[in-house]
């Protein structure tokens, strides 16, 4: 039987406890990748108008409004204090039932400051060596399946991958 969390009335942008609990029973790991943080300005979040920061990520899910608490995990976890430089964080999600505002507890969202191990080392362009190797395998397979098989490689990165592979077979033709 479906149930529906008291929660799911009061309609938000923003993550929040009732979207982990919904993403939890459904069996998912609570495992996201941050691709950015924006500093917003007269943003309306919980029913009122502020300033905040707001970290988006790379899986479907509604992008969450950083408090304080979850800022200083994240300043551990890159070393800086500028949300500039919290790009391409993968971090594990928890409801934190203890949480309160305004000394009221209602539970919240909070990042783990243990940072997931990544199955899978992700494949950039940056990392010059593993990069040749994945050309080469596509020359050499017709495919990168071997490569996947090891790291993670997005959508953009194969494209990339497969261009610069027949561009250096057609130059050897």
């Amino acid at each position: 039987m479906n149930k529906t969390h008291y929660r799911k009335v009061f309609k938000s942008d923003h993550l929040g406890v009732a979207d982990l609990e919904d993403l939890l029973e459904a069996g998912n790991v609570l495992n996201f990748t941050i691709t950015h943080v924006n500093q917003e300005f007269g943003v309306k979040v919980a029913g009122r108008k502020g300033d905040f920061n707001i970290a988006y990520f790379k899986e479907p899910i509604k992008p969450l409004v950083l408090n304080a608490t979850n800022s200083k995990v994240l300043k551990g976890m890159t070393g800086s204090s500028f949300v500039e430089d919290w790009n391409n964080v993968f971090v594990n999600l928890y409801i934190d039932a203890s949480a309160s505002i305004g000394g009221q507890v209602v539970g919240g969202v909070r990042i783990n400051p243990n940072q997931p191990k990544l199955e899978k080392p992700e494949l950039t362009k940056s990392k010059a060596t593993q990069w040749n190797n994945a050309i080469e395998a596509y020359i050499r397979d017709g495919n990168l399946d071997k490569v996947k098989a090891r790291v993670l490689v997005d959508e953009a990165a194969e494209i990339m991958i497969i261009t610069e592979a027949e561009e250096r077979m057609s130059a050897n033709a």
